[in-house]
């Protein structure tokens, strides 16, 4: 039995479809990465698996049942806005989550137990892990735990995620930064509102490809790509114009008088989401 199981879930906002027929499973001890632009539908996905919205459409079981306000004594739950009170200590928090739960609160994990809104942020979302954890849940959902940390906060947050994982945890992570896509073990890439890949990076990209182009003029060559058709992404000087033909590109640099080294490469999984919203 899966921990997460979504069959077919639509939810409409009047004339707008937030979420269109999405199917998700997640397995115990699974990290399953839910990736995808703002606004692509993620939060409002997650809000109906945790049973704070209903689908419009479709089915959404969690361990085997309807979510319930019992059955969310099972779930953790780190929400974007880190659902914990700023003007209470960290311990106070902890406290507070502990009793809604009917578990024991764990030990705060700073020495200085100040004001949550007194916190840096890195460890302001470290603390909600902690709130989301005590009670040992054996479904774990975090909408986009790292986002605007450091990338060192990033790291250790992921390596609890891990480790919450080993334990049989079932893991559901959303995020909208595509390098942390590797850190799952697998991923459901949606794109407005839709399931648009799933299964590892490499299975999303599948043979989706890139040309990388390197000109001198990198400016001209830049300005000329952009306006010829296919999306085309610049970092630094490094040009990308993606799911191009190599021999179209050539041609369209060459009749410019633009000289260029031109080659084709794997896309990138921030490549494959670009070409999907284009």
């Amino acid at each position: 039995m899966s921990a997460i199981d979504v069959r077919s879930v639509t939810r409409r906002f009047g004339s707008f479809t937030a979420v269109d027929t999405v199917e998700l499973t997640v397995e115990p001890g699974e990290v399953v990465g839910l990736v995808g632009a703002n606004g692509a539908g993620k939060t409002t996905l997650i809000r109906m698996i945790l049973g704070l919205l209903a689908p419009t459409t479709g089915t959404v079981a969690v361990l085997g049942s309807l979510p319930t306000r019992e059955l969310r004594r099972r779930i953790g739950y780190v929400p974007q806005n880190l659902g914990l009170y700023r003007d209470l200590t960290t311990a106070e928090n902890l406290e507070f989550r502990a009793a809604a739960f009917g578990g024991s609160p764990a030990a705060s994990p700073f020495e200085d137990n100040g004001l949550i809104g007194d916190l840096p942020l890195g460890l302001q979302r470290r603390a909600a892990f902690v709130a989301a954890t005590q009670h040992d849940p054996e479904v774990l959902v975090l909408d986009e735990p790292t986002s605007g940390v450091s990338p060192l906060a990033r790291s250790k947050l992921w390596n609890l995620i891990r480790e919450q994982a080993e334990t049989g945890a079932a893991v559901l992570v959303s995020t909208h930064y595509m390098d942390e896509a590797e850190q799952a073990d697998r991923l459901v890439l949606m794109s407005r509102g839709r399931v648009a890949g799933t299964g590892t990076m490499s299975d999303i990209i599948g043979d989706i490809g890139a040309i990388a182009v390197a000109a001198p003029r990198w400016q001209e060559a830049f300005d000329l790509l952009d306006g010829s058709g296919p999306p085309v992404t610049l970092s630094g000087r490094a040009i990308r114009v993606l799911g191009a033909d190599l021999a179209a590109v050539e041609l369209t640099l060459a009749q410019a008088g633009i000289a260029a080294e031109v080659r084709s490469v794997p896309a990138t999984l921030d490549e494959t989401m670009v070409l999907l919203d284009s």
